[in-house]
Order: C-alpha cells, then sequence, then structure tokens
C-alpha cells in the first residue's frame, strides 16, 4: 500500500471541494437561507450521492482492468483530456461566482438529505470525473481494484462532508467575504485551471 499515492489523493481531493462549484455554492445558498442544520443535511445528502458515482467507476473500470491494461490505458488518456476539457471550460467561464440566495420554502430533514442526494445522483458529469479522477490513485498491488475504488471513494466523502460542514457553518462570512472580494474570484479562477492541468499531468505519468 503506497501512503504518499493516498496522501496526494486526499490533498488533490480537498483543492477539488474548495473550488466554487455547483454543490459548494448550493450548499452555502441553503445556509443563507435556511440556516447551519439545513445546509450540513443538504452536505450529507451530496455526499451520499458519491456512494453511486463511485460503484459505477469501481464496477466498469476494474471490469475494463481485467480484460487489458490496454483499455486500462485508454481510460487513463481520456480522464487526462476530460481534465484538460474542463480546465478550458472555467477559463471561459465568467469568474464571478453567483449567490442566489432568494429563499424557498423550507423542506424537512429528510427532504434536504434527498434533494442533496438527488441532485448529485442525477449529474453525469460527477461520475465522468470520478474515472477521469480515480485510476490514477490506485494505491495498491494486493488490494482489488473495486476495494481501491472504494477507499478512494470513501476518502473523498470523509474530506467533502468535513468542508462542506465547515462551509455551512461559516456561511455568513464566506458569502460576505466572495461578494466583496473579485480579485480573489479571479484568482481562484486560475488555481482551477491549473489544478485541472496538473491532474492531467499526474494521470498520464502516474
Amino acid at each position: 500500500m503506497d501512503i504518499d499515492i493516498l496522501v496526494s489523493f486526499i490533498t488533490a481531493s480537498v483543492v477539488l471541494t474548495l473550488m466554487p462549484g455547483p454543490d459548494i455554492v448550493f450548499v452555502l445558498m441553503q445556509s443563507i437561507s435556511f440556516g447551519k442544520k439545513e445546509g450540513i443535511l443538504t452536505a450529507l445528502g451530496l455526499v451520499l450521492g458519491i456512494i453511486v458515482h463511485t460503484s459505477l467507476v469501481a464496477f466498469g473500470v476494474s471490469i475494463l482492468i481485467k480484460q487489458s491494461e490496454f483499455l486500462f490505458l485508454g481510460i487513463k488518456m481520456f480522464g487526462a483530456l476530460y481534465l484538460c476539457y474542463l480546465s478550458y471550460q472555467v477559463f471561459k467561464a465568467d469568474p464571478d461566482i453567483v449567490l442566489n440566495t432568494a429563499t424557498n420554502k423550507r423542506r424537512t430533514n429528510v427532504k434536504l438529505v434527498q434533494k442533496g442526494f438527488i441532485m448529485n445522483v442525477l449529474n453525469p458529469k460527477v461520475t465522468l470525473f470520478f474515472l477521469a479522477f480515480f485510476p490514477g490513485f490506485l494505491f495498491s498491488d494486493v488490494l482489488s481494484t473495486i476495494t481501491q475504488f472504494y477507499v478512494l471513494g470513501g476518502l473523498f466523502m470523509i474530506q467533502a462532508m468535513v468542508i462542506f460542514t465547515l462551509i455551512s457553518i461559516h456561511s455568513g462570512r464566506f458569502s460576505k467575504y466572495i461578494r466583496e472580494n473579485k480579485s480573489v474570484q479571479l484568482r481562484v479562477k486560475w488555481i482551477q485551471i491549473c489544478v485541472f492541468i496538473l491532474m492531467a499531468i499526474f494521470l498520464i505519468l502516474n
């Protein structure tokens, strides 16, 4: 088991989770509109949805690896190209982070978790991203590929839940900071671009 690879994976996961995206903005909006508890419950639903995407990637990629190492190399090349595509999408996008805090009807705890879960599961881009991201961080010659994917998925879930919870708790400060610091938003945009490109290079070389 290569601990260094796991540490690299956790570091990359934290950086990716902190990037302004639909999930983190949604958690922030829920927290601002309804309160910290609602934000955390929404985050829980989003994180639970990761199990579905991890399963799809774990079983799909594992089957291909058993069939051919060449196919696995093809998956990694696809992943690198997809990460480069994401960096291009970020480059084209407006760096401004829009926070629509118009309040909707308050939902029950179960509904909040359910909404987050469905929102995550029905987003095919998450599966594509995991397909691009996870294969570069397989860390063991002993454990099965499926087990390794679930370990990576579990680690991703844990760090995401911790970060989303902190976002919910400090939602007021984050919202004010985002609105008042336009230059920070531009810096975040270029950090995203660089991270995606570096991940693509890592995936090719690993």
